[in-house]
């Protein structure tokens, strides 16, 4: 009896090792060493007014951490915008017809925005997957919300990686960049945020899972100088809220929802200060 104890013990130990191992090595893909951690990153920049510029409902559920705590631990105004209504989406799972996915997703982001305490939130009509082709409109409609809005900080995509590869994300983020670099060069009242915020891919984890379109994002993108809690509570809420994409992680990562945000607990942002280096020279 006794040995059969200690053979059951040895084997228990040995399984708690192993998959032990496994968690820590799967964390590691996950962590950024540039990265310097931080309660958040708008209080860190002292911010006082956030605006996130994206391209489609759910693009906020890569910064949850940021803009609720932005609001709940830092009081900071913050607002988004959502240049489409994610209408061309791939819907997993099916909830609805697909004409009327533009009206759902819509409806997501606002109830998500929501749930993190978002306090203004705009979601625009540009063609889901066109983009690229809305420009110089889409530019001034910008420049104008900023002028609304007046954040200290703006949340944006890198524009060569976009965090997915997306050209949407991309052109987003060249877009917003467009348009801090107009209202820099303006004279009027309100000439733009102090700094622009960029949100960064975890680089082992795209190049580990990401095939080649992970591959493309950890070239193109800077590293992070910061990381900061994900609140992940928050983010599988939001993929709730979020029903028609509810299963979007298991797809885009293969594990499941639960065991990704156990292991990609931080997010991790590039800081451009803007009055040292500004966008429009």
């Amino acid at each position: 009896m006794r040995k059969r104890t200690v053979a059951l013990i040895v084997v228990v130990a040995v399984v708690l090792a192993l998959v032990g191992g496994a968690y820590w090595a799967g964390r590691h893909l996950f962590y950024e060493p540039t990265a310097k951690g931080v309660d958040s990153v708008i209080g860190e920049l002292g911010g006082t007014r956030v605006l996130g510029v994206f391209a489609h409902p759910d693009d906020e559920q890569t910064v949850n951490g940021l803009f609720f705590r932005a609001k709940q631990h830092d009081g900071a105004y913050t607002a988004m915008i959502t240049a489409t209504q994610g209408e061309a989406g791939h819907q997993t799972p099916v909830v609805a017809r697909q004409e009327d996915l533009g009206d759902i997703r819509k409806a997501e982001a606002l109830k998500n925005s929501f749930n993190l305490g978002v306090d203004r939130h705009v979601v625009w009509d540009y063609p889901d997957g066109g983009v690229p082709e809305a420009d110089d409109e889409l530019v001034a409609r910008v420049v104008a919300e900023m002028r609304r809005v007046r954040p200290d900080i703006v949340v944006a995509f890198w524009p060569e990686s976009g965090a997915t590869g997306h050209p949407d994300h991309m052109e987003m983020g060249r877009i917003t960049e467009l348009a801090i670099a107009e209202l820099e060069a303006s004279d009027g009242s309100y000439t733009g945020p102090d700094h622009v915020v960029y949100t960064i891919s975890p680089s082992g984890a795209l190049a580990a899972f990401g095939g080649e379109t992970g591959a493309f994002v950890v070239e193109n993108q800077p590293k992070p100088e910061y990381a900061m809690a994900a609140e992940v509570a928050k983010k599988h809420e939001g993929w709730t809220i979020h029903a028609s994409q509810a299963n979007f992680m298991p797809e885009a990562y293969i594990l499941p929802t639960w065991l990704v945000y156990s292991l990609w607990d931080q997010e991790f942002y590039h800081v451009r200060d803007l009055g040292a280096d500004p966008l429009s020279h």
